[in-house]
């Protein structure tokens, strides 16, 4: 059976000796983040989503909400400070973080971004996100991502 590769979130992890969680699934099929929670038995208000965006001013944003959950552009704008955010093209995802749509992991992008992570986070001791490729999640607790990616934690959805 071939090695698994690591993904640059997992190297990152590894080399912090940081406690995580693998899960993988088979990366053949897309799924929707909902549809990735029920695969994986997971409440989808625990496993959350990274979309990363572009402001007015240039600057790139990352932001991590729950799967089932829609990002707010200007609830987002305002919590970074920024006049307005758009989501940035699927085609500048790969050149600009290192990640595939669908594979975005908030650790180990080629530059590290204000991160936002929305509030619902807090109450869990641990939360489910993207370990860097389409089959593979992480789950760790928001202490110990904190030592790695830093953020700010924010109510950031059209539901909030």
């Amino acid at each position: 059976m071939a090695k698994e590769q690591k993904t640059n979130a997992i190297r990152k992890l590894d080399s912090l000796r940081l406690p995580y969680q693998e899960y993988r699934y088979p990366d053949d099929t897309p799924l929707s983040g909902t549809e990735v929670a029920a695969l994986l038995g997971q409440n989808p208000e625990r496993v959350f989503k990274t979309l990363v965006t572009v402001a007015k001013s240039g600057q790139h944003y990352v932001f991590m909400v729950p799967v089932a959950e829609e990002l707010d552009l200007k609830k987002a704008a305002a919590a970074v400070g920024e006049k307005a955010v758009a989501m940035l093209k699927s085609k500048d995802l790969l050149p600009l973080t290192g990640y595939i749509h669908g594979g975005c992991s908030p650790i180990g992008m080629k530059k590290q971004f204000s991160t936002t992570i929305h509030a619902s986070a807090d109450s869990f001791e641990t939360i489910i996100f993207s370990g860097g490729r389409i089959g593979l999640q992480v789950e760790m607790s928001l202490t110990d991502l904190a030592r790695v990616v830093p953020f700010t934690l924010h109510s950031v959805t059209v539901h909030d």
